[in-house]
């Protein structure tokens, strides 16, 4: 499907471009979010149209973008959340709670502004990048902990959690589930065996006194 674009969509192209695109990407989210209309004559005429005030608006929203991210460069929201061992969290952060901690810093964004690539499931410090504008953007730094202290040692330290960190953090989290599982399970059989051997022992006593007697 081919439609024209009415603001720089990242990786497709500029305001006013004409694109191809999947059917599906189009009904599902550039139609619906108004960022482009099919190209058909009418929509084209329109747009030719209103270019120079589309044009106008689009740079005055990116200019106050522009201000809005002199605020947030060098912003580190702490984000207190419950981990493991391993440092695997039981749950994960996302887009709606970066949006509510940078807003209870001082900047109001919009958790659909936020962009994560991923929900964040480990401890440390991430990158995360806050799209102020189609042509604005800037990133932030969230250091998720399990205490205060523990999110200030980690912005002394400025460890940033690397993707293959995340996924040695999931493993080992997996792993420390399943030798817990483990454990348990050993327990309940050792557990069953003594009762076993408890039972047949008192059963063996019983029959030795009924021997006895007769």
């Amino acid at each position: 499907m081919e439609v024209i674009l009415m603001e720089r969509i990242e990786k497709l192209g500029q305001m006013g471009d004409i694109v191809s695109v999947k059917p599906g990407f189009a009904r599902n989210y550039l139609l619906p979010q108004k960022k482009a209309l099919r190209a058909t004559k009418a929509n084209l005429s329109h747009f030719e149209t209103e270019r120079t005030q589309l044009e106008a608006e689009n740079l005055k929203r990116r200019e106050e973008a522009e201000q809005v991210s002199k605020s947030l460069e060098g912003m580190v929201v702490n984000l207190i959340r419950q981990a493991g061992e391993s440092g695997q969290l039981y749950g994960s952060v996302n887009s709606r709670d970066v949006a509510e901690a940078v807003t209870a810093a001082g900047v109001t964004v919009g958790r659909h502004q936020i962009d994560l690539g991923t929900v964040i499931k480990a401890l440390g410090l991430h990158k995360v990048r806050v799209q102020l504008h189609p042509e604005v953007a800037v990133a932030i730094t969230t250091n998720v902990a399990r205490s205060e202290e523990e999110a200030k040692v980690q912005i002394e330290s400025g460890r940033v959690v690397s993707t293959e960190e995340l996924r040695q953090a999931e493993e080992a989290a997996e792993a420390e589930l399943e030798a817990v599982v483990e454990a348990v399970e050993q327990e309940e059989a050792a557990a069953e065996s003594e009762g076993a051997e408890s039972a047949t022992e008192e059963t063996g006593e019983a029959e030795g006194e009924e021997t006895k007697q007769d």
